[in-house]
């Protein structure tokens, strides 16, 4: 007992310094909702032809310029550049009678019992290979895509095959895979309750090959991603890679543990000629370990493997290997990204293996004599001696394929660079799903950009920086991107280096996000810089994308430190004046409630209020009354010394901004009644000009825009005061609301009216609470 206390206070102990750790820089430099994404042309979306796409593959092909898309029933083909024209659709759904079986066997008829395609791959110059559910029947087929620069997309229902051991039977089932020199890779599982999970392979002219059912090799693993990677120049020495999560043989004393595998075959494994036949004679596994240290040597551990991308460096055969890894239990909820190096891979799979003599025995290395050829090597001409020819698998001595089957666990695990993660996410209200990296050239070198989706529809631009020889990291999230109006879980990621652009898949749809828009960060040099986005730089009159190759010489950039004082000391860097045109009034009313907003551009900036009185300006000094919020200033109970010009400024790395004057004007409270004793005067001056066609301003309840008229709309609400519901109703209804206007408004009204109710429980809420109510006190619709 006393042992798992300490481990969970180590645990504690190891987040409260990550948190400690983390500043601003951990909230976006720049969020963008579903609409600012639309409206700044920076995404487009595709959602089917029947507004639901129910996306379950997706197939980036560059080479053909098109996006295919597998779906519930359906395929699509979509031009990469104009992915709203010349879509092509092939209805796809599962062989007569099959629904009908499926759910006779206990399978839901809207969710399960359809063709929902889970493969998409390409398999020769003209066709791809699909394969579905198909009512919990999988099947395959071909699909004709023709030639690069055709758009053609058509199939023969006819000409389907059984797609066991290609695809799982259950739509929800984790799948992974790869085509390679006309064989398919599967990682899945091929039986319809989803108990036998097996790496296969098939199609192709050799015979099929699959994992020996045996929980040493894999226990209930959940497949993550397949890739094929060169070990060197010869072919024979390919091996293709799957990452995937599954419980743990080895910890006898943790029942359930879960672990994150590295395993690998031979892509000529041809399986042994009296042992293992037609299975893996080559399959080995090691562990992958992703944790952030703690205090007394005991580290947090991340073992549930999402996602796995390699970027691809100039040597094909040593890719980066980018992971998400996610720990939920009860005392904490954390996400982290660990980096793994091919070279670290490869000295794991060399290392000792993994042994257990007895049931009463501890895991350890395996000491005694190893046979020749080592087990998990492939068949080629290193391995050859004199006399000792080894032409492929089936060649081996039996030795070494019992040895195999009795030792697939390698016993040292694999660490990420540096042993520790480069991105940590914990306590977040999502979940971490999809990664893609691009590496891209800045002005002060070279950085790798993470894109990560979440379960909300939301994706994150991250980067990671490390100081000189330091362990520690600085994350930077570059912007928080709401790619799909309602929250919907990102099911997959692809980047389009080419194109600067990425695709989104989502059960909702597919969206194209181009990488960056750089003139979103701001006017100034000041801003550009404070954005350190390796994809932008400032020109000398923009911030646009920077071209490591471009003939421009002033280009103004400093990803790594974020440095304006040095970048933009000649440009426009201290923007301190505003337009004497945005210097806004407010007014408010004595003892009643009133806002000041001032929202800075970067979340990541400071605020500061002062107040200009006789020529001289001082900080505003909150307390229980005055309160600043993120979003402005609230004034809880207005006195009337507090009128006066209030200027709003922002600081972040030495650039200051002005960003806000408002003179708040403080009225004594009988103005409210002499206002209402003019009844007659504005019920008369609103039906005059109700006659005449117009009104003055929007209505008391219309939408709020971004014109003088809203703003001042917005300062009579707050002239009136929201204590009295029925008072405020009372006067904008009398001066601009005819019966015509009432009607058509009506339902904007009862937001309006919930508003206010939502206003009035904020001020009675316990004195020195921070809320974000403010924004409530002025009606947004």
């Amino acid at each position: 007992m006393m042992k798992e206390v300490i481990f969970f206070t180590n645990i504690v102990l190891s987040l409260l310094m990550m948190t400690a750790s983390a500043s601003k820089l951990n909230v976006p430099r720049l969020r963008l909702s579903y609409k600012d994404l639309l409206a700044t042309n920076r995404s487009t979306i595709f959602s089917g032809q029947w507004g639901y796409l129910s996306l379950s593959s997706v197939f980036l092909d560059e080479y053909r310029d098109r996006l295919f898309l597998g779906g519930k029933d359906v395929l699509y083909s979509l031009p990469l550049d104009h992915m709203y024209s010349d879509v092509k659709e092939i209805a796809w759904p599962p062989l007569p009678g099959t629904e009908k079986g499926c759910v006779l066997k206990g399978k839901d008829s809207k969710t399960e019992c359809a063709n929902y395609v889970r493969l998409l791959q390409p398999y020769n110059r003209t066709h791809l290979l699909t394969c579905g559910t198909g009512a919990f029947q999988p099947m395959c087929t071909f699909v004709y895509v023709g030639h690069r620069g055709e758009h053609v997309f058509s199939m023969d229902p006819s000409n389907v095959e059984n797609g066991r051991g290609k695809c799982p039977h259950d739509p929800s089932h984790p799948f992974a895979s790869t085509f390679i020199g006309g064989e398919l890779y599967s990682g899945l599982t091929a039986d319809f309750l989803g108990r036998e999970a097996v790496i296969f392979r098939s199609l192709g002219s050799r015979s099929t090959m699959r994992t020996e059912t045996d929980q040493r090799l894999l226990h209930d693993p959940k497949f993550v991603a397949a890739h094929l990677i060169p070990d060197n120049d010869d072919r024979d020495n390919d091996k293709v890679y799957f990452f995937f999560t599954e419980k743990a043989m080895e910890t006898s004393d943790r029942a359930g543990a879960i672990h994150s595998r590295v395993g690998r075959v031979c892509a000529n494994d041809a399986g042994g000629q009296r042992v293992l036949v037609n299975k893996w004679s080559t399959f080995i596994k090691a562990r992958l370990v992703c944790s952030v240290p703690g205090p007394h040597g005991i580290d947090t551990h991340f073992d549930e493997l999402e996602d796995v991308f390699l970027l691809k460096t100039k040597d094909e055969r040593n890719p980066e290997v980018y992971a998400i890894f996610s720990s939920i239990s009860n005392v904490f909820q954390g996400y982290v990204v660990c980096v793994y190096r091919m070279a670290d891979i490869r000295e794991a799979f060399n290392g000792p293996f993994a042994h257990k003599e007895g049931p009463d025995y501890q895991w350890g290395a395996y000491e005694g004599r190893v046979p020749y050829p080592r087990p998990g090597v492939c068949p080629s001409k290193i391995i050859n001696q004199p006399g000792r020819h080894f032409a492929s698998t089936k060649d081996f001595p039996d030795s070494v394929l019992q040895f195999s089957r009795s030792h697939p666990l390698m016993w040292r695990p694999i660490y990420p660079i540096q042993r520790q993660p480069i991105l940590v996410k914990t306590n977040v209200e999502y979940r971490l799903q999809q990664i893609v990296v691009d590496r891209v050239e800045a002005e002060d070198g070279q950085y790798d950009v993470m894109f990560i989706g979440t379960d909300i529809g939301m994706v994150l631009k991250v980067i990671s920086l490390r100081s000189g020889n330091s362990l520690s990291t600085e994350e930077i999230i570059l912007e928080e991107l709401q790619v799909f109006k309602v929250p919907t879980p990102i099911t997959s990621m692809d980047i389009s280096v080419k194109r600067q652009s990425l695709f989104v898949g989502s059960p909702a749809g597919v969206a194209q996000v181009r990488l960056h828009h750089c003139e979103m960060y701001g006017k100034a040099c000041a801003e550009c810089c404070l954005a350190r986005d390796p994809y932008c730089a400032w020109d000398g009159t923009s911030c646009t994308r920077y071209m490591s190759h471009s003939k421009r010489r002033y280009r103004r950039q400093d990803v790594r430190h974020g440095n304006p004082v040095l970048q933009c000391v000649d440009q426009n860097f201290n923007v301190d004046e505003l337009d004497p045109s945005e210097e806004r009034v407010v007014y408010g009313t004595e003892n009643n409630s009133t806002f000041l907003e001032c929202v800075p551009r970067s979340p990541q900036a400071s605020v500061t209020w002062h107040i200009e009185r006789d020529d001289r300006k001082e900080e505003v000094k909150t307390d229980e009354r005055v309160l600043k919020t993120e979003e402005g200033l609230l004034f809880r109970r207005l006195s009337r010394q507090d009128g006066g010009a209030y200027i709003c400024r922002s600081w972040e790395h030495g650039f200051t901004q002005t960003l806000a004057r408002i003179s708040l004007e403080v009225l004594p409270g009988e103005t409210l009644g002499e206002l209402l004793a003019r009844e007659e005067g504005t019920e008369l001056l609103g039906k005059d000009r109700e006659r005449a066609g117009s009104r003055p301003g929007p209505p008391c309840y219309a939408p709020r825009g971004p014109g003088r008229s809203s703003s001042w709309y917005k300062d009579v609400v707050q002239l009136i005061g929201p204590s009295d519901l029925l008072r405020v109703e009372e006067y904008c209804e009398r001066v601009w609301c005819s019966d015509k206007l009432r009607r058509k408004h009506k339902g904007v009204l009862d937001k309006y009216r919930m508003a206010q109710e939502s206003a009035r429980k904020m001020r009675n809420r316990a004195s020195g609470e921070r809320s974000r109510t403010p924004r409530d006190l002025h009606p947004r619709d």
